[in-house]
């Protein structure tokens, strides 16, 4: 029979026990990208800087290239704890959320300075939507701007008409419509293969995305127009991060702001090295002609139009934060 004192012997061992466990506890941790991207090794770095953190009391397995959860169940796996951890292009979610689609909005962004001022602009109505849904945002990086691939020069945007193009969020589908060109949703670690049996023909995406997928065997011609700084986001299942000690949210808190400034100077050293090594590797690299850029600025003030008006009060508010910041 129990009493007050054998429960009171038996408090400090379950604590103990139950500090145990939370040193013992490992996390799981999907992205849909490979080792070698620049978003895959400051994750990794991330990682092991959290764990040196917390003292090893938060461990985690990074489960890189979609092994684990391709993009389209890597954040329903972790509202669900399949994983704790998860990276996603944050654009690639515009049919659960138009919101999500803002950085994928063509010319909208023309900068690293300007991603940065709307991804400030759009923060907290992100970290408010994973709020509801069971998650915490910690952290978003851009992607370097985008260019056509083809293997055809890129004179005017009539080039693409009747392409048969790769896509990879709502933002590009529509894109490659009002172009066009017919829109295919092909996942990163899937484009050589689409290429190669014909599935499509041309694309629109970072230069960094080209070196991940060796562009050069299926593609003679990069055409830099800067189109989009999509951002990746970090988030964590909000349970598992409030399970763990204050000071280890702090820690998971401070580790990850500082992946996310590492972050973005990985991501301008990418692109100028994903530049040179498409160059190295035969693909012929130019900056798109002004004919090509006034179209640009064309398609975008229409996607813009669109955008808001599926993006409603947020949407609004979002972009006159943005145009704000702007001056």
């Amino acid at each position: 029979m129990l009493n007050r004192r054998t429960l009171l012997g038996a408090a400090p061992a379950l604590a103990a026990s139950a500090a145990a466990a939370q040193a013992q506890a490992r996390w799981q941790m999907a992205t849909p990208y490979p080792d070698g991207n620049f978003h895959t090794r400051n994750v990794r770095q991330w990682l092991t800087e959290l764990q040196a953190a917390t003292g090893e009391r938060v461990q985690v397995q990074l489960h890189s290239n979609g092994a684990l959860l391709p993009m389209p169940q890597i954040k329903a796996g972790a509202q669900r704890g399949q994983v704790q951890l998860g990276e996603i292009l944050l654009s690639a979610y515009g049919n659960e959320d138009p919101f999500f689609e803002v950085d994928g909005i063509p010319q909208l962004v023309t900068s690293f300075a300007d991603a940065r001022r709307l991804m400030e602009a759009a923060r907290p109505f992100i970290e408010a939507r994973f709020q509801r849904q069971g998650l915490s945002l910690l952290y978003m990086v851009p992607w370097p701007p985008s260019g056509f691939y083809t293997n055809t020069p890129v004179e005017t945007l009539e080039t693409l008409r009747g392409t048969r193009m790769r896509t990879f969020n709502v933002m590009t589908n529509r894109f490659a419509t009002l172009v066009g060109a017919t829109p295919t949703l092909v996942q990163a670690a899937e484009i050589p293969q689409a290429f190669a049996t014909g599935v499509v023909n041309a694309m629109v995406t970072s230069a960094v995305t080209g070196v991940d997928t060796s562009a050069w065997d299926y593609a003679r011609f990069y055409t830099h127009v800067g189109f989009t700084f999509t951002r990746n986001a970090v988030f964590v299942n909000r349970r598992a991060l409030e399970g763990l000690s204050a000071a280890d949210q702090a820690a998971m808190r401070a580790t990850a702001a500082a992946a996310e400034t590492r972050g973005w100077q990985m991501a301008e050293a990418a692109h100028e090295q994903a530049l040179a090594t498409l160059r190295q590797r035969g693909v012929t690299v130019a900056q798109a002609n002004p004919a090509v850029m006034e179209a640009m600025g064309r398609v975008s003030e229409e996607m813009v139009r669109e955008w808001l008006g599926r993006a409603g009060e947020d949407g609004q508010r979002v972009i006159a934060a943005y145009r704000a910041a702007r001056g």
